[in-house]
């Protein structure tokens, strides 16, 4: 091991009272420009890891770094140990942090203060950010008001996606953060600016001792303890109110491995940093020729920070428990994943067909809905011959409208997508008289096509909100199960909603790992995305009808539909009813046991995350959607 990054000698003194927390820092201002983060380098050889750790990961808050501290007469050190240390240490922290409800920062005078803005920055080496909305040079309450920059935020909020992702704090989901800073032109009647539901504070993680630092301070004060790395989830998991927000977005490491060996795996893989966007991922698979599937891809490993500080390496043969739990289990739920394995495949074409259709003086509503329900009718042998098609359905004042965007089919030559697209386009251009432009196109990689067919999504205006649904292979295998499927989503767009759909299934006829996966997705054909929507200046009557109309007319229909299937975490209800079957079905009471095993502490909380159903925030935003601008607290019924 190399020796421990020391810091200069200072002198913290912290009094911790019932109900206050003093504070005063005496830090020599001349030693401090030197100051080094607390840091031990550990020899990878010593982990368990699968693949050589990152620069970054070597670098870990341990045990002799703890006790560096304490020699060098840093006193309360221990706010930062681990929990075998803390629990030693005779602290009376007092009424103000509870088992009850999550502390609130403003719970304790001064904090955070100098022990956050001097010592934690100190340990974390000047890492730590104070939240500054993205949307504040819009206002004046943070300093920084600035009429030019609040334009361009104004103009680009939708469109420049990149901007947002490179914040420490902005999210996609703003309505649920509680739209306490967003530009005028998205709410008008908005006046000042305020964090709402962001976190106090940031962490830039580069280095596990980063991560190490926030899980232990963040744990031993009961702080609400928030991951991001971009801020695109759909149900605002990735922020909280006066929480600390460990922000993996600059994890951007990335190394391929051409022969790549763990269990029964042998071939070309990633090591991929936690901050590693798809498009990133994607471009350094083009570049070594061979191909990344996103989301879905397989895990080999995973380097995890745990809920006790500590860092291990999750895969088959090391921590098999949590590596099950994380392949599925849901974000922000187990651990801080630092990095992860994944597997690569080779090189492969991929043809694209885009085309579209809408009523008008020539096609009828009839006409319309009869050419959708031709596309439905062939999903299995869409699905069995490995494509994957992504459309969109909008109805809006009684102008039909229906968009493929693309079919898209791996290891498909042109001729084969004609041949398989063949009857149903014959249909809508012969038998409907539907005129379709179809638009094929061939590409040598699955980069080039993502790239070209997969434009940049837009970002979340607080003025709409989504649920979602999988819907069997069953179903089309019933013909009354095909239509009652079919007049369900039809009613979604009669009733002024919008429809995004996939037909899509998950790894055709190769079998599945044992993982915490959803079994829906087993069995689906179809995952369904439902949108609401509302005008800007809408009244909250008028929201709040919108928003449950979605979740008690629209979601319920389609639940009927398909019974015991699920929905898809990331593009699903907020307030999904029985979530933990909709998400994780027979899988859910592992993984609750998991849970208990894993965090203890119940350190990490995601909505409708596993173990959430034990907490609740305090207050609602239009009478039933939880806020995550509010206290988070323990449910008095929680196990």
């Amino acid at each position: 091991m190399m020796p421990v990054a020391l810091l200069p000698r200072a002198c913290l003194l912290l009094a911790l009272s019932t109900f206050t927390v003093a504070q005063s820092l005496v830090v020599d201002a001349a030693n401090e420009r030197s100051v080094a983060p607390a840091f031990e380098v550990v020899d990878p050889a010593s982990t368990n890891a699968t693949a050589p750790l990152f620069d970054g990961e070597t670098r870990q808050f341990t045990n002799a770094v703890l006790k560096n501290l304490t020699d060098l007469q840093l006193t309360n050190t221990v706010l930062f140990a681990f929990p075998d240390v803390f629990a030693k240490a005779d602290i009376e922290l007092g009424s103000a942090i509870n088992s009850t409800c999550k502390t609130f920062s403003d719970d304790f005078v001064g904090f955070p203060g100098f022990v956050t803005n001097r010592v934690f920055n100190l340990l974390l080496g000047g890492s730590l950010i104070q939240t500054t909305p993205f949307a504040s040079p819009c206002f004046s309450d943070f300093g920084n008001q600035d009429a030019d920059k609040c334009a361009h935020i104004s103009a680009n909020w939708h469109n420049d996606s990149y901007s947002h992702t490179d914040d420490p704090t902005s999210v996609n989901a703003v309505l649920f953060q509680g739209m306490s800073c967003v530009p005028p032109s998205l709410n008008p009647g908005q006046i000042t600016c305020t964090l709402g539901g962001y976190p106090k504070m940031s962490i830039r993680a580069t280095t596990v001792a980063q991560v190490q630092l926030a899980i232990n301070l963040a744990r031993n004060l009961n702080l609400r303890l928030v991951i991001k790395n971009t801020g695109h989830d759909f149900a605002a998991k990735s922020t909280g109110a006066a929480g600390v927000s460990i922000w993996t977005h600059n994890m951007k490491g990335i190394n391929f491995y051409e022969n790549y060996i763990e269990g029964p795996y042998k071939g070309p893989a990633f090591k991929l940093g936690a901050g590693v966007q798809v498009y990133e991922a994607y471009e350094a698979a083009h570049k070594e020729g061979v191909t990344i599937v996103g989301g879905e891809g397989r895990v080999l490993s995973m380097e995890v920070v745990t809920a006790d500080g500590r860092f291990v390496t999750a895969s088959e043969t090391s921590n098999p428990d949590l590596f099950w739990a994380l392949r599925g289990g849901g974000g922000s739920t187990y651990g801080v994943v630092t990095s992860m394995v994944v597997k690569a495949f080779p090189k492969m074409p991929v043809t694209t067909l885009m085309f579209s259709f809408s009523t008008s003086q020539n096609v009828t509503v009839d006409q319309f809905w009869a050419g959708v329900r031709t596309y439905f009718g062939g999903f299995i042998n869409y699905t069995e011959a490995g494509t994957y098609g992504y459309f969109s359905l909008r109805g809006m004042g009684g102008n039909y409208a229906f968009a493929m965007k693309p079919w898209f089919a791996p290891n498909m030559n042109r001729s084969a997508l004609e041949a398989l697209a063949a009857p149903l386009l014959d249909d809508l251009a012969g038998r409907l008289s539907i005129p379709i432009e179809p638009v094929f196109a061939e590409y040598d990689s699955f980069y080039e096509a993502w790239d070209v067919s997969f434009p940049l999504e837009a970002w979340g205006s607080g003025q709409s909100r989504a649920g979602g649904r999988l819907f069997p292979r069953s179903s089309w295998e019933d013909e009354a199960a095909l239509s009652n499927t079919f007049e369900a989503v039809r009613y979604v767009v009669d009733q002024g909603g919008a429809v995004i759909g996939f037909h899509i299934a998950a790894s055709p006829g190769s079998g599945h790992p044992d993982n915490a996966v959803n079994p829906a997705w087993r069995e689906t054909v179809f995952h369904g995305v439902n949108l609401a929507s509302w005008d800007r200046d809408a009244s909250p009557e008028e929201i709040e009808t919108r928003s449950r109309r979605l979740t008690d007319d629209w979601g319920q229909r389609w639940r009927d539909v398909s019974p015991g299937s699920g929905a898809y975490l990331s593009e699903s209800d907020y307030i999904e009813p029985d979530f933990q079957h909709s998400f994780w079905g027979e899988k859910y009471d592992r993984l609750y046991e998991l849970k208990k095993k894993l965090d203890p502490y119940d350190l990490f909380y995601a909505h409708q995350a596993v173990g959430s159903e034990n907490w609740e925030t305090s207050e609602l935003l239009y009478g039933h959607l939880p806020s995550q601008n509010s206290r988070l607290c323990r449910k008095a019924t929680a196990s």
